[in-house]
């Protein structure tokens, strides 16, 4: 006797399902309705430094890319950059990116300037607050450090930043490794995100530092809340 034929609708059922598996294969084994679509807005992008003024580190969907200006990766093209600012362009879009700004996707407005007059910064490992940002147009980290007078920086780092630190007046300061000499001098920008300071106080010290500590002679301009775990300024003047 002749096996009864498979029901129509089971047939169909066994169709559909060997085109998912199929389908599933192709997406790297993610079942087509647990599949996330493409953001519509395009990948999260942020400038974070440049190569001198051929090339620009841009972090791409958290992926650290350096792009030549005229260029395409991961389908953002550079079209032009200055010190601290990098114009792109990625579905068809052309944006803006600030130095150190918090990352955005193209079209959504949020690498580009907000009021200019605000920074919001989350805590890292230990509690610090870090973030990037600029001195004199040149990029560096910053650590937040409420009990510093004023920004300090390590030779190092002021050399990388070709600030003429030898130029500042020679003073004496106090470290957790005691007494040493440094060189008072005045930054003509700091640049968090959006936020730009202008002539500030800072001190170049011996030594490394991971981070220029970002003092009062910086936050004093700055109204801080701190809220759990997300700090707050608001610049005052």
């Amino acid at each position: 006797m002749q096996p009864a034929a498979r029901p129509k609708t089971q047939h169909n059922r066994v169709r559909a399902l060997g085109w998912a598996l199929g389908l599933t294969a192709l997406l790297g084994g993610q079942c087509p309705s647990q599949a996330q679509p493409a953001p519509s807005g395009g990948p999260v992008i942020s400038f974070n430094g440049s190569l001198g003024s051929k090339a620009a580190l841009l972090l791409i969907d958290g992926e650290a890319k350096t792009v030549p200006v005229g260029e395409s990766v991961k389908g953002v093209r550079l079209l032009s950059l200055s010190e601290d600012r990098a114009v792109i362009e990625s579905g068809g879009r052309r944006q803006t990116l600030v130095l150190g700004a918090s990352p955005g996707r193209v079209g959504d407005g949020a690498a580009a300037s907000n009021s200019g007059r605000q920074i919001v910064l989350s805590s890292g490992p230990g509690g610090h607050f870090v973030t990037l940002g600029s001195i004199n147009g040149k990029s560096t980290q910053f650590m937040v450090d409420t009990g510093a007078t004023v920004i300090s920086i390590s030779q190092i780092e002021a050399e990388r930043m070709s600030l003429k630190y030898l130029e500042g007046r020679r003073i004496l300061t106090q470290t957790a490794n005691g007494v040493v000499p440094a060189h008072l001098v005045s930054l003509n920008s700091v640049r968090i995100a959006d936020v730009e300071v202008r002539n500030v106080e800072a001190i170049v010290t011996p030594g490394q530092m991971n981070y220029v500590l970002l003092g009062n002679s910086f936050l004093s301009r700055f109204q801080m809340k701190r809220d759990n775990e997300v700090l707050t300024l608001d610049l005052r003047y």
